[in-house]
């Protein structure tokens, strides 16, 4: 082993707690890099083989009855590859054990089995016999939370009539790898199913022979989608079509893909904090190293060692720590990403889904390291090679001492000589306090960064749940009806307050942009079902014009004054060009909203409504339940408190889990930073120290300095580490954003106090760690130091 190698094993060896913190804080950045990577690639390939083999189609449409000869007509459109024509059906279901009503999304299957597009994958049990008119297939988010299987059977309501279903298959399908119900913005796997009947018995119950109501096509390779899309809503207009569209405007799809833009971010943001953090810290750490070394550099170089040489050695303790930080964090990141995967696996519906690590990821993530490790030594290398022997065998100059400022005003007396003895060294080397504060605030940015996501779910949550959406049950009708509808469902077991709305789907255009959505039409002046302003006041509705939610009037580039068009896309679907209101801010998922009799004038309509928004009593819910279970008018039924707790079952217990594994890293690096600057700060003062122990100074009195010096680094990091949170979070929430969610920044106090906590107890563990290093000091062998 050659001399120099030799010494850099002594060097590691010297410094192993050092290099453990910096390799772990390393190692972090690349677990974070390598996790969020696997899992796009994981997801991202599971999504692309899953749609291939199960042939999920390419454009969707509904209408309202078409007869089957339109099917065909439909394959004839050029650029269509295949058409599956089929029935789909809503039902109330009455489950066993549960008290609430549940609802259901029935499609039909070919009676010879398979549908060509859009297949089914089974998990137990078979498929649907032809023409067994009860026989279904249900989905197997809701068979596992009710623990329902072939054998079993269900009561549903279905148009009107009221049957037993026997189940005979549970299924997964690439059309509901999420899946929603209608206008819910959380999957509730108890509260909602998706069931695939036989084509002749769904037809019967929803009167529907020789028709149909819904149809999936696939596209050849090179078709423009939306011509075929322009083509398709033509053709279906008189049957009532209510627009087709493509997989990108898909439910489950926009969701699946909404997962894998924030994983990109996440693989982007969260690794280049830690890694900047990591390279920031073996700076430090090599400058000093080479401060202590600066004699044997020269003798070295004296000796015939040329500078590339020595420049090489000191490069290679970077290169160390980085290799080791990247074996360190592939293992990490392999384990946290399987975690992670099977978390997906249970909230996105595929038949598998398994961790998979591209053997690019494990290339990249050690070039990764090492450019970090070379990147952040490269200034202090250069030093090295750029030292001249002479120069290096000499001493480092004295540092000039002055008195404080605060002591040339003449205020000496109110500092101890403890604190001027503190101050002066913080203050004498300002360059390197700079430094340290910024590294540490940088640690509890990282650290308040990694862990607003709990904070921010909540504040949506609050605004979501008990600001706007404050109605304890909302109704959907099978059919839009007139408003004298509103009065049967007042008459509702426990019903102590219904507001009516009308729901419409349209396309809103302006210039080039378009969006499809469905307006609301709500009553003026309503409380149950608010839009709110960006300190969460209610707005109150314009009594003709539309009220866009931020980030829809974002996406379409609107502004209050605009005039957007407006295609209706039920009814005689009328187009209109209606000048944008107002702005609301909304958090998760875009809306547009009128107010109600302005919008059944826009539908060419009398009054008449889609459902309404309820307050029931608590005594009587059970009654109401019963009561919306056998009312055939009634297509859905959405619960409040079930949606909250939909949320904190799947959506919510993920995001807690995700937020946990970047507290830890950033903990990481929290105890990293803090931990360095306190043992580079007992490097460098180690003579000074000593020196002041054989003058007469007691370990605490030398120990209150030095930690004295820590303590007050720590204390001017906090405030600035707090802003820089902010600041990151705020970042963050950019990159996170999607067409389906739009995060606020809400950081609470609780949140800015525990995270300066973690911060104060990683500096008493590096505290611990030096008053021990302090206690063991060697007077003689410090005194006989070179300088």
């Amino acid at each position: 082993m050659a001399v120099l190698d030799r010494k850099l094993l002594r060097n590691l060896r010297s410094m192993a707690t050092q290099v453990i913190a910096i390799a772990l804080v390393m190692a972090a950045g690349i677990a974070t890099y390598v996790m969020s990577t696997g899992l796009i690639d994981s997801l991202g390939e599971t999504r692309r083989l899953y749609y291939q083999d199960y042939r999920f189609g390419d454009v969707f449409v509904s209408v309202k009855r078409a007869p089957e000869i339109v099917g065909r007509r439909l394959a004839d459109i050029p650029g269509v590859q295949r058409v599956e024509t089929r029935v789909a059906v809503g039902a109330i279901l009455d489950v066993a054990g549960m008290s609430e009503p549940a609802t259901a999304l029935l499609t039909s299957l070919p009676e010879a089995g398979q549908p060509t597009l859009n297949r089914l994958h089974l998990r137990a049990g078979r498929l649907v016999e032809p023409y067994r008119e009860n026989e279904v297939v249900i989905s197997d988010a809701f068979s596992e939370a009710h623990r329902l299987g072939p054998g079993d059977s269900v009561s549903a309501l279905i148009s009107g009539h009221q049957r037993q279903l026997d189940i005979v298959g549970v299924a997964i399908s690439p059309e509901f790898v999420y899946a929603l119900p209608a206008g819910a913005l959380f999957p509730d796997n108890k509260r909602f199913a998706v069931m695939w009947m036989g084509r002749a018995a769904l037809e019967a119950a929803h009167d529907m022979e020789g028709a149909f109501n819904d149809a999936v096509l696939s596209l050849m390779p090179n078709a423009s989608v939306a011509d075929v899309i322009d083509a398709i809503d033509a053709m279906t207009r008189q049957y009532g079509g209510r627009g087709a569209y493509g997989r990108k405007d898909h439910q489950s799809d926009m969701f699946l893909r909404s997962e894998l833009d924030q994983l990109r971010a996440m693989a982007v943001i969260l690794p280049l904090i830690f890694l900047v953090v990591a390279s920031f810290l073996l700076n430090t750490v090599l400058a000093r190293m080479i401060n202590l070394d600066r004699a044997e550099i020269g003798t070295l170089k004296a000796l015939g060692l040329t500078n590339r040489e020595v420049g090489w050695h000191y490069a290679k303790f970077a290169a160390a720590i980085a290799i080791a930080a990247a074996v360190a964090g592939i293992a990490a990141g392999a384990y946290f990403g399987r975690s992670m995967a099977d978390m997906y696996a249970e909230f996105y519906r595929f038949p598998h889904l398994h961790y998979r690590l591209d053997p690019l990821v494990l290339v990249s993530s050690v070039a990764l390291s090492l450019v970090v490790a070379f990147l952040g030594v490269a200034r202090s290398v250069r030093r090295v090679m750029l030292l001249q022997p002479a120069e290096a065998m000499r001493p480092e100059p004295p540092v000039v001492y002055r008195a404080l400022l605060f002591e040339r005003l003449g205020r000496a007396q109110l500092l101890s000589p403890t604190a001027r003895m503190v101050l002066r060294y913080l203050e004498r080397r300002w360059r390197l306090t700079l430094i340290t504060c910024l590294g540490i605030a940088t640690a509890l940015g990282t650290l308040i960064a990694a862990s607003f996501f709990l904070d921010t779910i909540d504040f949506m949550l609050d605004v979501q749940f008990n600001r706007s959406e404050r109605e304890d049950i909302a109704i959907t009708l099978v059919e839009p009806a007139s408003r004298g509808a509103l009065g049967d469902l007042v008459h509702m077991p426990g019903v102590m307050r219904a507001e009516p709305y009308r729901a419409v789907p349209v396309k809103l255009s302006l210039e080039n942009r378009t969006r499809r959505l469905a307006i609301v039409g709500m009553e003026m002046g309503g409380d149950l079902h608010r839009t709110l302003d960006k300190r969460q006041r209610p707005v109150s509705l314009p009594p003709d014009g539309l009220l866009l939610s931020d980030l829809l009037a974002q996406l379409l580039g609107a502004k209050p004054g605009d005039m957007l068009t407006v295609e209706v896309l039920e009814g005689r679907r009328p187009v209109h060009q209606i000048r944008v209101a107002g702005i609301a801010e909304q958090f998760i998922g875009t809306g547009a909203y009128m107010d109600i009799a302005a919008l059944n004038r826009l539908m060419l309509e009398g009054p008449s409504i889609s459902g309404a928004w309820m307050n029931v009593d608590e005594a009587s819910m059970s009654r109401f339940y019963d009561a919306a279970k056998r009312t055939p008018a009634i297509a859905g039924v959405s619960i409040r408190s079930a949606a909250i707790s939909g949320f904190d079952e799947t959506m919510g217990e993920n995001l807690v889990q995700m937020t946990m594994v970047n507290i830890v890293f950033a903990s990481i690096i929290a105890f990293g930073v803090v931990y360095n600057s306190a043992r580079i700060s007992v490097s460098e003062r180690g003579r000074e120290l000593a020196s002041m122990r054989v003058m007469g100074f007691t370990r605490g009195e030398i120990s209150t300095i030095l930690l004295g010096e820590l303590a007050l680094l720590v204390a001017l990091a906090v405030p600035l580490g707090w802003l820089m949170g902010y600041g990151l979070s705020n970042l963050m929430v950019q990159a996170f954003q999607t067409e389906l969610f739009r995060l606020p920044v809400v950081i609470d106090r609780s949140t800015y106090g525990w995270t300066a906590l973690v911060i104060i107890a990683a500096a008493s563990v590096s505290a611990l760690v030096v008053r021990r290093r302090l206690d063991r000091l060697d007077l003689v062998a410090v005194l006989k130091t070179r300088e």
